[in-house]
């Protein structure tokens, strides 16, 4: 095999460029900077750009084409709002769900539903009958207090007598 007069790059890493920058400042690594590359550089940068072909000499206009317009922040503000997006069928059942579950849930809190109901009227029960065992409690407590006073009394007479 004959030897190949340039250097081999194989098994070397490959470097990628990110910005055009880069691309440029490798492209012209190689060359010395000259005065040409100075002023297409600077026409470039005013934002002149060069016609391809025949673009220059003829005025094409593409129907097709929409160019952006530039709007001053008067006529963003005053536009109607961005265009409603529209939603797929899961995400439209999704928010009626929500919805839905918000809805019962206040007339639930309200009252008005049949599971509410049925927890007021058993909340009703549950408070009658703890009002019922309060008051027998309380008719306890009282008897036994009546019941020691009236130990303490009959011993005081007891101790008294003797």
């Amino acid at each position: 095999m004959p030897k190949s007069k340039g250097k081999s790059h194989k098994g070397k890493r490959r470097v990628y460029a990110n910005d055009a920058e880069e691309l440029k400042a490798q492209q012209n690594r190689d060359f010395p900077p000259s005065d040409e590359d100075e002023e297409s550089e600077s026409s470039e940068e005013e934002g002149a750009t060069k016609a391809k072909g025949v673009e220059g000499l003829i005025d094409i206009e593409n129907p097709n084409r929409v160019q952006a317009k530039a709007k001053k922040i008067d006529q963003l503000s005053s536009d109607a709002p961005a265009p409603k997006v529209e939603l797929s069928r899961r995400e439209r059942e999704e928010i009626k769900r929500q919805q839905d579950r918000v809805k019962y849930e206040k007339l639930r809190a309200e009252g008005k539903t049949e599971e509410a109901r049925a927890d007021l009227a058993r909340l009703a029960i549950i408070r009658k009958e703890r009002e019922a065992k309060a008051k027998e409690r309380e008719i306890a407590k009282k008897a036994a207090e009546d019941k020691k006073t009236t130990t303490v009394k009959t011993s005081a007479k007891a101790t008294t007598k003797k």
